[in-house]
């Protein structure tokens, strides 16, 4: 069973995971923190909340509070992560995976014989 384990570990899709992963949540936490520093602070600006778009509530009743301003938190820390991540794809589709294009094939050296017998051919029949 150890064995197995240790196969497991080794393979290269398991470690380009677990790269990916640590990665990604790297990642997430410099998107979190560019949007509650720098993008948050702007927009509350603007809107007259103070220092966050956190701070940002719907007031109803005195229990019934919308804190809308955390969910614009975290569509803008998503929208920024998944523009990155399609910037990504794409350069990826058009520089690695992108299928090479082939050259236009040279023709065998039979195929060049039979289309010259076959253009003979079709000249003799024309002049019968």
């Amino acid at each position: 069973m150890l064995k197995e384990f240790k196969q497991f570990i080794n393979r290269g899709n398991i470690v380009d995971m677990a790269i990916g992963v640590i990665i990604g949540g790297a990642f997430t936490t410099l998107v979190k923190s560019l949007t509650n520093n720098l993008i948050n602070p702007l927009l509350g600006f603007f809107t007259g909340s103070g220092h966050s778009l956190t701070e940002l509530k719907l007031r109803v009743t005195s229990n019934l509070v919308f804190t809308y301003g955390s969910f614009l938190n975290d569509t803008i820390t998503f929208l920024i992560t998944a523009f990155v991540v399609f910037l990504i794809v794409k350069f990826l589709n058009k520089t690695v995976l992108k299928p090479k294009e082939k050259e236009a094939a040279k023709p065998s050296d039979e195929l060049v014989t039979l289309r010259e017998i076959k253009e003979l051919l079709a000249k003799q029949a024309e002049s019968k």
